[in-house]
């Protein structure tokens, strides 16, 4: 059974809002880099789910959410959103996850990211980098791959 997820890629001045997953056990992805979001309720559409889960973990949502692409890997399909973070970053309200950060391109595609919280770098969740890759087009450094 495929799950179905929507997720956020929220830019400000060339920087992208991610956060740090939780480390509970049976959650996907624990202590992972992951992009804001999560599952669709039964009826929802993926842009109603992206629009619940943004309150739900920063209680913060854009005007405006831009349908990017599709991405999927074993059992789990991923609805992608673009958007603009007009907020400062200490505005929002981190309710779920252990931190969250504002990265470059350049970090996202290391496939790791340092947490300022936990005072180490942290990997991305699996499929993320491939998510980057196709949206910002580019490839990852060789140590990456």
């Amino acid at each position: 059974m495929t799950v179905e997820v929507a997720l956020a890629m929220l830019q400000q001045k060339g920087r992208w809002l991610m956060q740090l997953r939780d480390e509970i056990p049976g959650i996907v992805a624990p202590g992972c880099w992951g992009l804001f979001g999560g599952h669709l309720d039964p009826g929802e559409t993926p842009e109603q789910a992206m629009r619940r889960e943004l309150l739900e973990e920063i209680s913060w949502q854009p005007q405006v959410l831009d349908y990017a692409m599709e991405h999927r890997i074993q059992r789990r399909t991923a609805h992608v959103f673009l958007a603009q973070l007009s907020v400062p970053l200490q505005q929002l309200h981190l309710l779920e996850g252990q931190d969250m950060a504002l990265v470059t391109a350049e970090e996202l595609l290391s496939g790791s990211i340092w947490s300022a919280r936990l005072g180490s770098p942290r990997p991305l969740a699996d499929g993320l980098l491939e998510v980057m890759q196709q949206l910002l087009g580019a490839t990852p450094p060789p140590q990456a791959l």
